[in-house]
């Protein structure tokens, strides 16, 4: 079990080591490649914040570790609404990934970037329905600062306890069906001091994929479907 924040943050380092993936397929080709926005997202972790969290039993992480998480405003073009970690598009001036989605996090939420160690990167994700090719970030909490949400792309900005994202009560199958297609994928359910948001698509297949490859994920009942409607 990781009993602090500290010893969370070397599992993370130690699994981003070895070279983990996300265990998401990848949807695009070589053509659709050079045509793809290259994007990157910031999974940033770190010490609790005032928010508790509220676990049953033992978990194998500790209760001291945080997750932020982003609601993105409802007039987006793209994934309006959803529970999403903060990121975006490469700027000219950005020297590197990890640049873009630290820019992009402190334009969202408000942190302080020399408060954020980069622990690595993870492989790029294409991302259909924005044609974007993803690069997750992932970032250690080392000095947290205020956050709030800019109201511009994001409407409210969360600090949630990985412990509590780990209650097998908590998690499920989003399900999403369009027509005559159906897409199921890992998903959470948020607290109620969180709006009892559920988080989907991208960020909870990717939340689900780095809960595994460190170790911390609990068993949890995949047949418990969680609905979506856009």
């Amino acid at each position: 079990m990781a009993n602090t924040a500290d010893e969370a943050r070397r599992q993370l380092a130690a699994a981003l080591a070895k070279g983990f993936d996300h265990g998401i397929s990848p949807q695009t080709t070589t053509t659709l490649r050079r045509e793809l926005r290259h994007s990157a997202v910031l999974v940033l972790f770190g010490p609790l914040d005032d928010v508790p969290a509220r676990p049953n039993g033992e978990l194998a992480v500790s209760t001291e570790l945080d997750v932020l998480l982003t609601r993105r405003a409802d007039h987006m073009r793209h994934h309006p609404g959803q529970i999403a970690f903060p990121g975006g598009g490469v700027d000219p001036g950005d020297a590197n990934l990890a640049e873009t989605a630290l820019r992009e996090a402190a334009e969202e939420t408000g942190l302080d970037p020399s408060g954020v160690e980069i622990i690595g990167s993870m492989p790029a994700i294409h991302v259909r329905v924005s044609n974007n090719l993803v690069t997750p970030v992932i970032g250690w909490w080392h000095l947290p600062s205020p956050v709030v949400a800019d109201h511009s792309e994001s409407v409210e900005v969360f600090r949630v306890p990985v412990a509590e994202l780990l209650r097998p009560a908590a998690r499920g199958t989003s399900v999403l069906r369009r027509g005559t297609h159906t897409f199921r994928g890992a998903g959470f359910q948020l607290g109620p001091q969180f709006g009892g948001h559920i988080v989907w698509g991208f960020t909870g297949m990717l939340l689900s994929n780095i809960f595994d490859a460190v170790g911390w994920a609990e068993h949890w009942d995949r047949s418990r479907e969680f609905p979506i409607t856009l």
